[in-house]
């Protein structure tokens, strides 16, 4: 979430009347029976990466599965940015070894294959590292205190690739691209601005 990025978005679509917003689990992921797997991953990603990425994509796929109660549904990520960034990123940082990235991958690619994951369009919030270091420091979540500007950099490059160049993983939907480097009002124009687009079947955030 982000000050005037996907937080935003997300309030100012919650408020149509046709549409379903799930936001990141963020809560579960600070507490499974008592366990704080998000700031253990971020203390000791080598040790506990897999550990927080397992959990992430079983309540990501949670997310995907779970019963609609309107036309349009908008998720805040999704079980396909866990694999293709944040678990892509602890590997290739050398912070995940590699029978953990092996295992997370085999079970990923279980679930694609298995599983209808289906999804209409990708809204890719497109910021800078720099603008998303600022707004982590503003939200203040203690888990993120020690996240520095090169692990933002990192994942803004594997979007990169993923979402704009399309050069490193397949893309399950269409993208629209919203530059997210605005103020809120600028942000807010350009929401309403594309407003058709996102609302016309269920996106990823």
């Amino acid at each position: 979430m982000t000050i005037n990025g996907k937080t935003t978005c997300l309030e100012y679509f919650s408020k149509t009347s046709n549409i379903e917003v799930l936001t990141e689990p963020v809560s579960k992921w600070r507490n499974v029976r008592g366990h704080n797997p998000l700031a253990l991953m971020y203390q000791d990603p080598k040790r506990w990466g897999i550990t927080l990425q397992t959990y992430v994509q079983l309540t990501m796929l949670d997310r995907h599965l779970s019963s609609v109660s309107a036309p349009v549904r908008m998720m805040e990520r999704s079980i396909f940015s866990a694999k293709y960034i944040f678990v892509e990123n602890l590997f290739r940082s050398g912070k995940m070894p590699e029978v953990d990235f092996a295992v997370l991958s085999e079970w990923f690619d279980w679930i694609t294959t298995n599983i209808s994951i289906p999804v209409d369009l990708i809204v890719y919030l497109q910021t800078s590292p720099q603008t998303c270091y600022e707004r982590l420091k503003q939200r203040c979540r203690e888990e993120e205190k020690v996240i520095p500007l090169e692990y933002l950099e990192s994942i803004h490059h594997l979007y990169e690739d993923w979402l704009i160049k399309q050069t490193s993983f397949p893309l399950p939907a269409p993208v629209l691209v919203i530059p997210a480097d605005h103020d809120l009002q600028n942000m807010l124009h350009q929401y309403e601005e594309n407003r058709d687009k996102i609302l016309a079947g269920s996106c990823l955030l």
